[in-house]
């Protein structure tokens, strides 16, 4: 057999028995590797190559060497996971390089990191100032976590004691012209409704290249040809009313609580007094046209 016919058929065995051995590894292998996994990933490779090209040594020893490291790899991280220590001692532990504003110098030593590299790294998260660091810790992968001091995080709906509504994902109900039945129905809707909303804007489903529904009725179509369709389901609007205003009950109710005075206190009441009598004086007129379309 032809010296290049070998190496191909043997590449083509190594990158199947790579895929295999990677697979069973598992995906973190990939994405963030541990000073072990690093190690048996340049090992792995370095097999692979010899397995391709070394003709003149018996090619399924290698092989062999391939499972022998994956299988101590695997054997390892089953190892990690039932004990912290040996967790500690292979994967090693994060190291808290700043504290309350206060860089750790001793930390910073240990870990070989100079401070235009420990700024550089706080600038990729926006942070400028050592001293707005609450904790700075770099984790046994090398990445560092920065904690802001309370007064510089961003504002969240908690930190004013806003309570959300729960928010659904998008739902893909048709990609490249297929309908994804599943999403369909777990967006609460049919097929006579699908059809009903392709009618309305002059679309076949082949024509649909994406079509994403939000769990507050509005979507996106993206056509084959290029365009975009936003819009708002009708059947929707009044569970969007519903969630608005159940929000700004709650917030009146939450200012009245916090009320120093009983002038304030009153304010909010009438506030949700007001609030309910408008909703009440909606779904009326909403009731009366609905009788009047009948009617008709």
């Amino acid at each position: 057999m032809p010296e290049w016919v070998q190496i191909s058929i043997r590449t083509l065995a190594a990158i199947v028995v790579m895929f295999l051995m990677t697979k069973l590894l598992g995906k973190r292998q990939i994405s963030q590797l541990s000073l072990f996994e690093y190690v048996t990933g340049i090992s792995i490779g370095n097999i692979a190559a010899y397995i391709s090209l070394d003709l003149e040594k018996t090619w399924y020893l290698g092989i062999i060497s391939l499972f022998v490291w994956v299988s101590f790899s695997v054997g390892i991280e089953l190892l990690t996971m039932k004990s912290k220590t040996a967790r500690d001692i292979i994967d090693g532990k994060g190291t808290v390089l700043i504290e309350d504003g206060q860089l750790l110098k001793d930390k910073l030593r240990k870990e070989r990191l100079t401070l235009d590299e420990l700024l550089e790294q706080l600038r990729k998260r926006n942070v400028f100032r050592v001293a707005d660091v609450e904790f700075a810790v770099m984790e046994s992968s090398g990445e560092l976590n920065v904690q802001l001091k309370r007064q510089y995080q961003p504002i969240s709906p908690d930190m004013l004691g806003w309570t959300m509504s729960k928010s659904d994902p998008p739902r893909t109900i048709i990609m490249d012209g297929d309908l994804i039945q599943s999403e369909l129905s777990l967006s609460g809707h049919d097929e006579e409704w699908l059809k009903h909303v392709l009618r309305r804007h002059n679309l076949k489903q082949a024509d649909v290249l994406l079509w994403q529904l939000n769990h507050d009725g509005s979507m996106m179509i993206h056509t084959m040809d290029g365009r975009s369709i936003t819009g708002e389901h009708q059947s929707h609007s009044k569970e969007k009313v519903k969630r608005l205003t159940s929000g700004l009950r709650e917030e009146f109710r939450r200012m009245e609580l916090m009320a120093r005075n009983e002038s304030d206190r009153k304010m909010y009441q009438s506030a949700q007094f007001h609030l309910q009598q408008s909703l009440d004086a909606m779904g009326l007129k909403q009731e009366m046209a609905m009788n009047h379309r009948e009617s008709e």
